[in-house]
């Protein structure tokens, strides 16, 4: 018989695997970037959103905080490294100093908090638990803000009529992500995953809900 820690390895495993695609979906928008050496439209606020989530989970992956989340380790360190590749294109390709500076402040605000809490949590609090629950609580606040980062498009995406900055296959992509992950934190039960997870699947039905109506507008629009 299957053991449920074998079940829940097998879950992650293939998190891992939708997670990384979802990590690696906006590549081509900056191949486009780099192509020509603008950033034209598009916003930094669901990398650098997404780049502070990651980072936050790395921290409560730690074996010192929360053992036996080598899953949760692997997904989250390989998501910082192309998230901050992201943010890295942002800064070379803005569009003007002040745009660059925006974006340079919020990535140093972000590494500045996180090694903060690692810090902190590493040095006062003495047990897992006290350790997961702090930067648990805090996941769950950037997870939050992760997955709401992207209604900061939705106002471009009505007034183009264009879902080319928020297409529909990554919202549909996000909500089986979030699945998998779900069932991971329910087979040995991690309350922070859940409810991050769970937060997440509310706001990708509206983003999901949005995205159908902003095709059908656009589809009347072209015909």
């Amino acid at each position: 018989m299957v053991s449920a820690d074998a079940i829940r390895t097998a879950v992650g495993i293939l998190g891992n695997g939708i997670a990384l695609a979802l990590f690696l979906s906006p590549l081509p928008t900056f191949v486009r970037i780099c192509k020509k050496r603008s950033v034209e439209e598009f916003s930094a606020v669901p990398y650098v959103a997404t780049l502070l989530n990651c980072t936050m989970w790395l921290v409560y992956g730690l074996p010192a905080v929360h053992p036996h989340s080598t899953l949760v380790l692997t997904i989250n360190g390989a998501g910082t490294a192309i998230e901050l590749a992201y943010v890295l294109l942002f800064l070379v390709y803005a569009r003007g100093g002040r745009q660059r500076a925006r974006v340079a402040a919020m990535l140093a605000a972000e590494a500045a908090f996180v090694v903060a809490v690692a810090l902190m949590v590493l040095t006062t609090l003495r047990t897992h638990e006290r350790r997961s629950m702090v930067v648990g609580v805090l996941c769950v606040v950037f997870g939050t803000m992760m997955y709401a980062a992207p209604l900061s498009v939705m106002k471009l995406v009505i007034q183009t009529k264009s879902v080319e900055y928020m297409p529909l296959s990554l919202s549909l992509a996000s909500f089986f992500n979030g699945l998998c992950w779900t069932a991971y934190a329910l087979i040995r039960f991690d309350l922070y995953i859940t409810i991050t997870c769970n937060v997440g699947w509310g706001e990708r039905e509206n983003i999901g809900t949005a995205d159908c109506t902003t095709n059908h507008a656009a589809s009347n629009h072209w015909n």
